[in-house]
């Protein structure tokens, strides 16, 4: 085969055509910087989580195809994946995942010890979330923690421990990951219940749209608590007002439960992210 056709499969796989992934996993992981920083994180760190992030995202794509390889042929917006098509083999998969992984581990490997044995957390994480939905419903908390766990890895980077603060924090990314995933899992709710796929959608149910509000607002109230915490100011509560509005909005995206409105919900989340974001920079640098 066509060596840039692979490449350009491979690139797939690890949907970097989709970088709303990496996004959603980039804005917590900067959160926990800013805050164990306190606005000023060590540069060189910064760099190593931002590489980390995008690399993770991408082993996670890679693996969760390996677990759904028999699933997502018949599912219609994952028939023409890679693995799922037939153009990447199980087997490449494997090996695109380790390398991706052992890349990974050699960037935290320039931090200190406890980063680097939170680090073997993360990675089990990471590759355990894709085989959860067969057993359980409730996958989307898992992913929470999977998404979540560069939180306590950052504060361990930036300060050589990890306070009460920052799992106060990853609890909030777990309720957050909860909501977006769940309005993810809606847009394929009709195909995973003919394949035997669990998740929050189906165990929701018609009260789906009413406990991702419910989900969205704990978050809110938690990053409010973290805020609170580590003395943050009126920039930071600006940015907390602005999330809840997209997550308001996310809500009216998604009054017809029709596939491409909640895969807008889905999408929006990224904005009630650097929403957050935006709030620690205010803070930090003007307050």
């Amino acid at each position: 085969m066509n060596i840039a056709m692979k490449l350009k499969d491979y690139a797939q796989l690890m949907r970097l055509h989709r970088p709303i992934g990496i996004l959603l996993l980039a804005w917590p992981t900067l959160w926990a910087l800013w805050i164990a920083g306190q606005g000023r994180p060590d540069p060189r760190i910064f760099v190593v989580f931002v590489l980390g992030v995008v690399l993770m995202r991408s082993a996670g794509c890679v693996i969760n195809d390996y677990a759904d390889r028999d699933f997502d042929p018949h599912v219609a917006r994952t028939r023409d994946r890679p693995v799922a098509a037939g153009r990447v083999s199980p087997r490449e998969a494997l090996a695109l995942f380790v390398v991706l992984c052992l890349i990974a581990f050699g960037l935290v490997l320039t931090l200190n010890r406890l980063t680097i044995l939170l680090s073997f957390a993360g990675a089990f994480l990471a590759a355990t979330y894709p085989f959860l939905k067969r057993y359980s419903h409730l996958p989307q908390f898992y992913l929470g923690m999977a998404f979540g766990w560069g939180i306590p890895m950052a504060f361990a980077a930036q300060t050589g421990g990890v306070p009460g603060l920052a799992w106060i924090l990853f609890a909030a990314n777990i309720f957050w990951a909860v909501a977006y995933d769940t309005a993810y899992a809606m847009v394929d709710r009709e195909d995973d219940l003919k394949v035997g796929v669990k998740s929050t959608a189906i165990l929701f149910g018609r009260h789906d749209r009413a406990l991702i509000l419910v989900f969205h607002m704990v978050t809110i109230a938690l990053l409010a608590l973290t805020g609170a915490l580590a003395g943050l100011g009126l920039g930071y509560y600006a940015g907390l007002t602005a999330a809840s509005g997209f997550a308001l909005y996310q809500q009216r995206l998604m009054r017809h439960r029709d596939r491409d409105g909640c895969f807008r919900a889905f999408l929006n989340n990224n904005w009630f992210g650097a929403a957050v974001f935006a709030g620690l920079l205010v803070d930090y640098l003007y307050l």
